[in-house]
């Protein structure tokens, strides 16, 4: 179905305007072909009819419709365009998104440090009311750059503030957290740490359906094929690098295909295949170049050079491959500079040149050295196996000169003395480079562990309330699936676990009406308050938005309607202090028992009984909220009951097929702040 703008700028038209924008932006996720097609007849036919917020959001979407599908010209063409209309409406947020969307230009281009110092300039300019889809853009901005030139602490620093800052946006959040999620993965590969890759990668697909949309897939099988190949599982990574040339060229994301073909032919080298990896190395060289894309053209020349070598046509690869090199160092991207001169290296030895393999070698560690990687000590084992080979061919060459001399008794006498000072003098020099070295070394150790720390609390924990996060849960639930059946019966006969799903009541009202700051002191005390209530084997976790979960272990449903209740009365008894305002803040709750009513969980897991739980806190919801509903046991055998409780819970409770328990909140104060319904 083809959308279309309206053509007239009131206000109900720019809102509806807006919405079809966003379904453009919607189909892109699956096909960007046909989004990128509506989106330019839109703009074509009817921008000049458009309000000027409509023609600045639709030319956000279609920098990013037109990157995806490789016109890099046309991108570069929107970004000034989006720049130019900004300004002249004065638009501050719409000024700084172009700027931000010129650096990643910048970037591609292989100048991140000009990109760098315009995202500076970008960030002291910010406006103090920036939005959080500015700021996110800004934090994910410097995320890439950092990356690129190998300040990986900072890089991580600023990918982490932006994942936060996915809860504060208005539309898309779930897909900017994925794409958050699989920019964190590549780093944690590029770190040494392809086990966490993979883990963050299963929490982005776990987030939503929308994961397996062919933009957010076959960028997040990329990602999964970097961590595979760290770990030495080539086969898989293979299969996952084609999954996603498969979605790309599904999709027309012909950017994506450039990155899949390159990645491919990383397999293959890997395997020692080299026609294979010439083969795709060049497919991707002629995508690249059509798209006129300098960082894929780059990564894919290097990648036919060594799949030349490796056939033996070595002269010819050395030559692809050095340009590269040269390329990346005087685009100060040492990290690919060091990777692609380790490379090399072992390429000469393989081939027998051991001279040049000794060179590269060098060349490699003065990079690895500056950038303290993790293989600075074989840098260290090479610099020194290099100087005992220098001091080797100088006496060589002085025994030679003693058989061509007259003299040679005395002159081989001051020469050796000169060969020792030198050699005394060297030593020294290279033990002062050593111990420099290694102070270096374990300072960025500890910058590496701090950040690791940091990295580790916010995988687990949520940064505004300090509660566990929705990852920590799925995790525990991973562990608890791998138990047997026997082993959780043991447990929990007759003494159950219980979840307990709860949603404070008209937030969106608070957060619009008071502000995002008296939103957040809203979360902050009921996250306080809720831990008060529970046990310390209770886990209480901010499950997403105002949502929180509850997980208590061996509680019976008779005791969790009371740990229910208590939980009810802890949020809504008192008012809730926020400026000069008292706000009674209540929430509604679901329960249930896990396993549930003595249905196995192999039959019946814990993902079947959190739906129930949500549908039991929406049945609240309808009834008024400020309560909690559990259900307790099936009243029917599980095979009538539950495919009808898993669909429609009124039914189930309407034909008695469960036991339904019901607790209230708290009686509602007289206060000032009015709770009138919204839409939730």
């Amino acid at each position: 179905m083809t959308l279309s703008l309206s053509a007239s700028p009131a206000k109900a038209d720019e809102k509806a305007d807006l919405e079809h924008i966003n379904n453009i932006r919607k189909l892109s996720d699956t096909d960007n072909t046909e989004a990128l097609k509506q989106l330019e007849f839109l703009k074509q036919k009817q921008f000049a009819k458009s309000t000027p917020k409509v023609r600045l959001e639709a030319l956000k979407v279609i920098v990013s419709l037109y990157y995806d599908a490789g016109r890099i010209q046309s991108a570069l063409d929107s970004i000034a365009e989006l720049k130019t209309l900004a300004g002249s409406e004065h638009d501050q947020d719409g000024v700084a998104i172009a700027r931000i969307m010129e650096s990643y230009a910048l970037i591609d281009d292989g100048k991140p440090d000009d990109a760098i110092k315009n995202l500076l300039q970008i960030r002291s300019s910010l406006h103090a009311s920036a939005s959080a889809e500015v700021r996110m853009r800004l934090h994910s901005a410097f995320g890439s750059a950092y990356y690129i030139t190998g300040n990986f602490a900072a890089s991580l620093q600023h990918f982490l503030e932006a994942l936060r800052l996915t809860d504060e946006l208005t539309t898309r959040k779930i897909e900017n957290r994925m794409y958050k999620l699989d920019a964190i993965a590549k780093l944690y590969s590029v770190m040494k740490d392809p086990e966490k890759a993979l883990v963050t990668i299963d929490e982005a697909f776990s987030l939503s359906p929308l994961s397996r949309s062919p933009k957010t897939a076959a960028s997040l099988n990329i990602s999964q094929g970097i961590a595979l190949s760290a770990l030495h599982r080539n086969k898989e990574a293979a299969e996952a690098y084609k999954r996603a040339l498969k979605l790309a060229n599904e999709a027309g994301l012909v950017a994506m295909a450039v990155t899949s073909l390159i990645n491919i032919s990383d397999y293959y080298l890997i395997m020692n295949q080299y026609r294979q990896a010439e083969n795709y190395a060049r497919q991707a060289l002629k995508e690249a170049e059509t798209l006129k894309d300098k960082q894929s053209i780059t990564i894919a020349r290097v990648n036919l050079g060594f799949a030349l070598a490796g056939q033996g046509k070595i002269s010819q690869g050395v030559e692809l491959i050095n340009d590269v090199v040269k390329y990346f160092l005087d685009s100060d991207q040492k990290p690919d500079a060091e990777a692609i001169l380790s490379e090399q290296a072992a390429m000469y030895e393989r081939a027998g040149m051991y001279k040049e393999a000794l060179q590269t070698v060098r060349q490699q560690q003065e990079l690895s050295n500056e950038l303290f990687r993790s293989d600075r000590a074989k840098a260290v084992a090479a610099l020194q196996e290099q100087f005992h080979s220098e001091q080797k061919q100088k006496q060589i060459e002085l025994l030679a000169k003693e058989n061509d001399l007259k003299d040679a008794d005395i002159r081989n006498h001051r020469l050796q003395q000169i060969v020792t000072l030198l050699g005394a003098i060297v030593t020294v020099l290279v033990v002062a480079f050593l111990f420099l070295l290694y102070r270096r070394v374990k300072r960025i150790n500890l910058q590496l562990r701090e950040a690791n720390s940091q990295l580790e609390f916010h995988a687990i924990r949520d940064p505004l309330t300090g509660l566990y996060n929705r990852r920590s849960f799925l995790d525990m639930m991973k562990a608890r699936m791998a138990q047997t059946e026997a082993e959780r019966r043991d447990v929990q006969e007759h003494n159950p676990d219980c979840l307990i799903l709860l949603d404070i009541d008209y937030f969106k009202q608070i957060n619009d009406g008071l502000g995002h700051a008296v939103g957040d002191a809203v979360l902050m005390e009921v996250a306080h308050r809720l831990r008060k209530v529970v046990r310390d084997t209770d886990m209480v976790l901010r499950w997403g938005g105002e949502e929180f979960l509850v997980f208590s272990p061996k509680s019976s449903p008779p005791q969790s309607a009371g740990l229910v209740e208590r939980l009810l009365q802890a949020v809504g008894a008192e008012p809730i202090v926020a400026g000069d305002k008292e706000i009674q803040v209540t929430v509604t709750a679901g329960f249930i028992a896990l396993p549930f009513s003595d249905v196995p969980e192999s039959a019946f897991g814990w993902e079947k009984v959190l739906q129930i739980a949500d549908m039991a806190l929406y049945l609240g919801k309808a009834n008024g909220r400020n309560r909690a509903y559990g259900i307790s046991r099936l009243l029917v055998p599980p095979e009538f009951a539950l495919p009808v409780l898993e669909t429609d819970i009124s039914t189930a409770i309407a034909n008695g097929m469960v036991e339904l328990i019901e607790v209230s909140g708290p009686p509602r104060l007289d206060l000032s702040f009015a709770k009138t319904p919204e839409p939730h």
